[in-house]
């Protein structure tokens, strides 16, 4: 079998209803079955809400999913066993394990503990149908590439929310001495060996979060030094670093643009536990901002959620974290004020929290302003939020937020996983019900979001659409 269709060289590898009355529905746990909603699927789920409580209590964030992610595929760069802790139970990381099985790899998940068993890999081909479900899945390219030479990856699907063209990931890798081309709808790519390079990964709208972990991670065994230029400053590029670091790379100014990595022939196995998702905690706290309530978020890193608080604070919403690691969120006074936002790579205000914002915004005294620096068309869910009674209309990459007093229940249908999120804040503080559609987008990155706030509070269910 060629090396650009087929598996790894013989040596590298192993042979081997309604809403329930509000009474039940504050001490009822729904037992809700993961995974059902899928697009292809004859179940569909739906989440119904009963708007207008204010939040109070503690609520848990999970593992982060943008790095879990690209650290079960960084796996690949090893024989060894691997145990990740902290992983969230979500359909990405369903997605990513299949994956990892499809190549021959033996893994198993049990209460968020993930161990991995990379020297049964079998093949370097990750197939159409599991990758373009998710774009994450393209963090196999670069293992796979480094360890075993060759790598055959289908094109990456995921949320519309505009074009992400992977061509920082090409090029990256072509600069460490593969030869790569796109034929058949996959990324074919072959290397003789993999040397350290020079590497500058500045796009249109800045740096890239997937293909500075592609790179980071085949950089880790080629020779000599490799120096990413631009690189992601985000959390879970950190994240991805430690554990690389932990299987024995040398990786140095990981958080900062310049990441330097001196290859080594080798890796070992690890164990790693994935830091928390901050994006899930920033929508707790948005949960809690737009009903008025006043939530505990535990088990989260404030330090990663500076932008965030910052804007929250000239909203009006005080965001304070104790010595625990709980993070209080209250409001300051009654009313929103409007404020401009600007989306931009890591630390600056994160696109996965632009379509959240906008919900609480929508509730603003006055006029904002988000601006999108990362996805211009990120904003699919300005349509959806409009029938729910908000005031939003697009001026190109800027969508013109003006306030009302109140938001009304309304039937609307998910576009993506963070304009689930919004939708679903909406429906929190909305006058009467609201029910969202097509929530199989929240199960890729919120862990139980319905159970959760349904603990503190809200009117909230998963239901089965007819």
């Amino acid at each position: 079998m060629s090396p650009a269709f087929g598996g790894c060289s013989a040596n590298a590898v192993s042979a081997e209803g309604g809403l329930a009355p509000i009474a039940e529905l504050r001490s009822q746990r729904f037992a809700i079955p993961r995974y059902k909603n899928q697009v292809d699927g004859a179940v569909m789920d739906k989440i119904v809400i009963d708007g207008g409580i204010r939040l109070k209590g503690n609520i848990e964030v999970s593992g982060a999913k943008n790095a879990a992610l690209p650290i079960l595929a960084a796996t690949l760069l090893t024989d060894k066993k691997c145990v990740i802790k902290n992983v969230p139970n979500l359909r990405d990381v369903s997605t990513m394990l299949k994956i990892l099985r499809s190549l021959g790899i033996r893994c198993w998940m049990s209460d968020h503990e993930v161990i991995i068993e990379p020297k049964t890999l079998k093949n370097c081909v990750a197939s159409y149908k599991l990758v373009s479900t998710m774009r994450a899945s393209i963090c196999v390219l670069g293992p796979l590439l480094a360890k075993y030479k060759q790598a055959r990856v289908s094109m990456p699907g995921g949320c519309i929310i505009g074009q992400r063209p992977v061509d920082l990931h090409i090029k990256g890798l072509k600069s460490l001495g593969a030869a790569i081309k796109i034929e058949h709808g996959y990324i074919v790519a072959a290397a003789k060996k993999l040397r350290g390079a020079n590497i500058f990964l500045g796009g249109a709208y800045g740096s890239s979060v997937l293909a500075t972990a592609n790179v980071l991670m085949c950089a880790c065994l080629a020779h000599g030094r490799t120096l990413i230029e631009n690189a992601a400053c985000e959390p879970e590029i950190v994240d991805l670093a430690v554990f690389l670091n932990k299987m024995g790379a040398k990786i140095k100014g990981q958080g900062t643009p310049s990441i330097t990595v001196d290859g080594v022939k080798c890796l070992e196995g690890a164990t790693h536990s994935v830091i928390p998702d901050r994006i899930e905690a920033g929508t707790h706290i948005l949960a809690s901002a737009i009903t008025g309530g006043q939530l505990i978020v535990q088990k989260a890193k404030i330090e990663h959620l500076s932008a965030l608080v910052d804007k929250l604070d000239q909203v009006g919403v005080k965001v304070k974290a104790y010595k625990n690691g709980d993070i209080h969120v209250k409001r300051k006074g009654k009313v929103l004020k409007p404020v401009d936002i600007t989306t931009l790579p890591y630390p600056g205000f994160p696109t996965d929290m632009q379509a959240q914002m906008m919900s609480l915004l929508a509730l603003g005294d006055g006029i904002s302003v988000l601006t999108e620096k990362i996805f211009p068309d990120r904003f699919m869910h300005v349509s959806e939020l409009n029938r729910m009674g908000a005031d939003i209309f697009l001026e190109g990459a800027s969508a013109i937020v003006k306030g009302v007093k109140r938001l009304s229940g309304a039937e609307v249908m998910a576009s993506d996983l963070r304009a689930s999120a919004a939708l679903v804040l909406a429906g929190l503080v909305a006058k009467g019900r609201t029910e969202i559609s097509r929530i199989y987008h929240l199960d890729r990155g919120y862990e139980r979001i319905e159970e959760k706030l349904a603990k503190v509070g809200a009117r909230i269910q998963r239901v089965k659409e007819i």
